[in-house]
């Protein structure tokens, strides 16, 4: 038994390329659960379980008080409070492996490596300030789409760092001509666009909270066809970027990738009809917002796969990509690979 905390040391306070990346998935699942779990307490209407902020009520830091749906309800969001506690955690250890972190043998530290752990930690403890206005304004609608948007930044940050902490010093190789780049980037935009009208849809509907809670006075029906139109010139992008990746002669990944994120849009879209016909249930509905988090990961990891910058831990990667570095500062463009030509051998320290 006591071998598990000492491996689970040695991965942390001298973490190896595989494990960095290990660490760092952690970190990618645990930012996506914490979101899950707050849609969980708000369709449950659970989001004023706990009714006060830092503490649960005026007179408790825990759930308490009478028995009955109430006190379901406040353990619903107490619980929820409890897994922010836990993620806090894993995110430290995030930081921590990354503060450890030299994998070229030099001894020097990734900053780049660094700087994406950092905003977990310190992301959450913002999370958790938003999550105290989002208590004390009851449910304002505003503070609660602020509140997720920002859990969806985190979890790009996350896919960042664990894409990152792969990967070397290298300068910037696109896989593909700039064209296709930038519409995966238009699309992933229109992502995220997605996501705050998905909000604006939850916040105008019934599942905004219990009766008395605000909502965005806006027509639940014009907002919800602004919605599924985003979503459908989702789809015609993703489509479109699917085939430009065929065509270009894209890499394997890039490939997997891009079929990937259309069909998780399509199901998106499937779950997204099936709700509004049938009354939106608000299981179908939970379903719907943990589809969107793997549609938006799957969005960030594509556009990573659409360039290279060599593999972390080379031999002398770090005394090249500073080489390379400095041809970039004095003007020398990102090379863009050939369609359908492999990358040679020394391609990462070029």
């Amino acid at each position: 038994m006591g071998s598990v905390p000492r491996h689970l040391a040695a991965a942390v306070l001298s973490p190896s390329p595989a494990s960095m990346r290990r660490i760092a998935l952690a970190g990618v699942v645990a930012n996506a659960a914490i979101v899950m779990t707050g849609a969980g307490v708000r369709l449950s209407e659970s989001g004023l379980g706990c009714p006060d902020w830092p503490r649960c009520t005026a007179t408790s830091i825990v759930a308490g008080g009478a028995t009955g749906d109430p006190l379901i309800h406040r353990w619903v969001e107490f619980g929820n409070r409890l897994v922010t506690v836990a993620i806090f955690v894993v995110a430290v250890l995030v930081f921590t492996a990354a503060c450890r972190y030299r994998p070229d043998g030099t001894g020097r530290r990734r900053r780049d490596v660094i700087w994406l752990a950092s905003a977990q930690p310190a992301g959450i403890v913002a999370q958790a300030v938003l999550g105290g206005i989002v208590v004390l304004t009851k449910l304002d609608p505003v503070w609660v789409s602020i509140h997720f948007l920002f859990s969806m930044g985190l979890v790009a940050a996350a896919v960042a760092l664990f894409v990152r902490c792969g990967e070397g010093r290298g300068p910037t190789r696109l896989l593909v001509p700039r064209e296709v780049r930038f519409g995966a980037f238009g699309a992933v935009a229109v992502l995220g666009l997605m996501l705050a009208a998905g909000t604006v849809v939850t916040g105008t509907g019934p599942l905004a909270g219990a009766g008395d809670i605000p909502r965005f006075h806006l027509p639940l029906g014009g907002v919800t066809q602004f919605h599924a139109d985003i979503g459908w010139l989702l789809g015609g992008l993703v489509i479109a970027l699917v085939v430009g990746l065929r065509l270009v002669g894209a890499p394997r990944r890039a490939v997997r990738l891009s079929w990937l994120l259309a069909a998780l849009i399509g199901a998106q879209g499937a779950i997204g009809y099936a709700q509004y016909f049938s009354g939106l249930p608000a299981g179908l509905v939970w379903v719907h917002v943990a589809n969107s988090v793997l549609v938006w990961i799957t969005g960030i990891l594509l556009l990573f796969a659409l360039r290279d910058r060599g593999t972390a831990g080379l031999p002398g990667q770090a005394r090249e990509a500073g080489a390379g570095t400095a041809g970039a500062a004095a003007g020398s463009p990102a090379a863009v690979v050939t369609p359908g030509e492999a990358l040679p051998e020394d391609a990462p320290l070029r």
